[in-house]
Formats: structure tokens, C-alpha cells, sequence
């Protein structure tokens, strides 16, 4: 399967030599049996056709979808033609998605998610299997507070209510938490931003969550599964 994988965002400068780019972590995590095409699209960089790929995968990014930026809008045209191709997108990814799908993404009142986070499974899919939570590292301030017309949220959390997305009109779905992210990286990122983003009591019961099981690999899987069932 050729992947294309629409870079929005890349870690802070510092982690760069020791985690690599975004891009990256989803070849990690997505295997190296697929042929990856990497798109910078912070750059203006995108696809010329959808057609170019098999499927896509919209990554995350410090930036919010209502920021005035000049590639959020083409973006959100070039989703909007992506009938054919599966979509998956993954944090900025599940809200861009959202919002160009007809949905609504604010800052959250509730305030950072960060570290481990819990999502209950309310309508499990045939690409899942049959756990009824998983674990996954989180990093967001922003959630979808509207769905759009044509998706249902089938897991979530308090903090999360459309935890992910299914969309019913077209090979798409979408989750808010970070299954690319490993717990070194997913730490390394907290505390590149302690006392900045997050406060030292954030940021330490962030790192504390993360020694605990998570379940992202499992969550690559279902990836996996969904792109395997749709290509």
C-alpha cells in the first residue's frame, strides 16, 4: 500500500535528532511493508491528485484549525476530494478533518490533555478488536465539540467525548489521542514544554501516567485493519 502522510506539524527542534519527524513515527508505527510518501504541507505541499496514494494519513501539529494560516484552508479542499482514498487522521489530523467535514474544533475550557489517556470503546467497529478501553498518550488542548453530520463518535472519555470518529460517507476515521507517539518521545515532549505549556504539577502527573500499560500499538493495528479493509 502506498500511504502518503500529510506532515502539519514536526516536534519541537531539540527532539528532532533522537525521535525524527512525525512522518517517521507513523512508518514506525504502521510498519515497513507500505511504500510512505511524505508531504509537508506546512509548506503548501500537497498531493496534486488524491489519486497519487492508496490512503492518507493526517498527522499532528502545535497549530489550532482556526489559525490564520495559509495551508489550513488548502488542506481542508484537498479532504474534502479525497472520496476514494482512506483517511485516518490523529490529533490536529482528527480536528482539520472534522472541521473541513462539516464538524466545529475550539480551544477547550477543560485544558490540556496530557500524558496517558483512557478512551472507552461505545461501538467497537470490525477494524477493532474487542477491548472496551484503550490507553493511549495524549497532547491537545483544542477537541471537536461538534460532530459533523456524517460521523458518529464511537469511543471517548469525560475529557474527550469524540475520542474517535467514523465517518459514514466516506472511508475515513479519526482519533484525538497520539498512537505514533511512544512513551520516551511522548515524555521527552512534556517536558520540552514544562513551565511553558503545562505546569510542573502537569507535567509530572503527565510523566507518571505514561509508566503505565498503554495500548497504542494496538490502536497501529486497528489502523492497519481499517486501511487493509478499504484499499
Amino acid at each position: 500500500m502506498k500511504i502518503g502522510l500529510l506532515e502539519t506539524g514536526e516536534p519541537p527542534e531539540p527532539l528532532l535528532p533522537t525521535f525524527g519527524r512525525y512522518g517517521g513515527m507513523f512508518q514506525d508505527l504502521l510498519g515497513p511493508e507500505h511504500t510512505y510518501v511524505t508531504y509537508d504541507v506546512q509548506a503548501g505541499v500537497l498531493p496534486a491528485d488524491p489519486a497519487e496514494c492508496d490512503a492518507y494519513v493526517v498527522t499532528g501539529s502545535a497549530a489550532g484549525v482556526y489559525d490564520d494560516l495559509p495551508w489550513i484552508e488548502p488542506l481542508k479542499a484537498f479532504l474534502v476530494q479525497t472520496r476514494d482514498q482512506p483517511l485516518v487522521g490523529v490529533c490536529f489530523g482528527h480536528q482539520v478533518m472534522a472541521e473541513a467535514f462539516g464538524g466545529k474544533v475550539t480551544k477547550s475550557d477543560k485544558g490540556w490533555g496530557v500524558g496517558l489517556h483512557r478512551y472507552d470503546v461505545a461501538e467497537a467497529q470490525a477494524w477493532m478488536g474487542v477491548d472496551a478501553t484503550v490507553a493511549v498518550p495524549a497532547s491537545h488542548q483544542d477537541q471537536v465539540i461538534a460532530i459533523p453530520p456524517n460521523a458518529r463518535a464511537v469511543a471517548g472519555s469525560a475529557f474527550t467525548p469524540a475520542g474517535i470518529l467514523v465517518y459514514d460517507d466516506r472511508p475515513a476515521i479519526s482519533m484525538q489521542f497520539h498512537p505514533e507517539f511512544d512513551p520516551a518521545y511522548a515524555e521527552a515532549l512534556i517536558e520540552a514544554r514544562r513551565g511553558s505549556r503545562f505546569t510542573d504539577a502537569q507535567a509530572d502527573a503527565a510523566v507518571a501516567s505514561l509508566r503505565g500499560a498503554n495500548d497504542r500499538l494496538r490502536v497501529g493495528g486497528w489502523i492497519q485493519a481499517f486501511l487493509s479493509r478499504n484499499t
